[in-house]
């Protein structure tokens, strides 16, 4: 008896002291049931891509019932911010995240991967009455830089966006002070904008001037697109583009981008099958479909047929 006594105590001393150690471990967050095609994840997504990623969200869900991805569309910063914060694991971004970043995930022990699935154009629009449709990559960085016509009013999207940060990047201004140029609060914003002042200079991604929906189609329809020409260009100095398929696989467009997703998931789950998705044949012939370049062209399938 006094053996089984024993034993007793020493089984009841080990759950008390594992239920110390689990009291002094910091709860794990909750990764969810997810799996590559059902359960709820959370993306962050920068709100330039809005179209495409809408799109292609849409023929997902379809494909798949029973996934459920909580699509919140943000500014470029807030969105890096909540992957950093560990506030969601997967974004949608223009640029891929650098070395900082990239560790203040892994200290979670998270895996990073990045996935560039299309290329965007940059594109720049004027009012349908303006005469002045073309310029270049220089003129482009005087006017953000405040040398150029002063009566020339440039409007773009956010200051927080990620094409506030490309026009930063390529201009080498790291603020727009000028009183010319204003960030307003979205694209449609922008084309709004543009479409009633014939002075107006807008910058935005070309996503939102391909198959505009009804709500802003409209003022798609009184604009129209600036051929740029870069001047470093050593095949092309002199010749003007407007962004297309060809003018951006050529490399004959200046102003493009790449769109990635980031996955800090660490697991075979719904971020990892949207991916494969979105990179996959069905995905990126939805990119073909919207006007923006596929990171991997599909093949084209054609059937040739004898006489008979």
């Amino acid at each position: 008896m006094k053996t089984m006594n024993k034993l007793k105590y020493a089984f009841l001393a080990l759950g008390v002291i594992a239920t110390l150690q689990a009291c002094d471990q910091k709860p794990v967050k909750d990764l969810g049931t997810d799996d590559f095609t059902s359960g709820k994840v959370k993306f962050a997504v920068d709100d330039s891509f809005a179209p495409i990623v809408g799109q292609e969200m849409y023929i997902f869900k379809s494909r798949y019932p029973k996934a459920d991805p909580e699509v919140s569309y943000l500014t470029e910063n807030h969105a890096v911010n909540l992957l950093l914060n560990d506030s969601v694991r997967v974004a949608i971004l223009s640029r891929d995240l650098d070395t900082a970043e990239i560790n203040v995930i892994k200290r979670r022990s998270l895996d990073v991967k990045v996935l560039r699935f299309a290329i965007d154009a940059v594109t720049l629009i004027v009012n349908k009455s303006s005469k002045d449709t073309l310029t270049s990559v220089g003129e482009l960085k005087k006017m953000l830089n405040g040398v150029g016509d002063p009566n020339k009013t440039i409007v773009f999207d956010n200051p927080n966006s990620s094409l506030v940060r490309y026009l930063k990047e390529l201009s080498g201004n790291k603020e727009f002070k000028q009183k010319n140029i204003y960030a307003l609060k979205s694209n449609k914003e922008v084309l709004k904008y543009v479409s009633e002042h014939p002075g107006a200079l807008g910058i935005t991604g070309y996503s939102w001037l391909v198959d505009p929906d009804k709500d802003y189609a409209s003022y798609v329809d009184n604009i129209k697109i600036v051929g740029v020409k870069d001047e470093a260009n050593k095949k092309y100095p002199d010749q003007y583009f407007k962004p297309s398929q060809e003018t951006l696989v050529l490399k004959q467009y200046p102003l493009s981008r790449g769109l990635y997703i980031v996955d800090c998931s660490s697991k075979s789950g719904l971020a990892m099958g949207f991916a494969n998705f979105i990179a996959g044949d069905v995905g990126q012939r939805i990119i073909l479909r919207s006007g923006l370049l596929p990171d991997n062209m599909p093949p084209r399938e054609i059937n040739v047929r004898s006489k008979l």
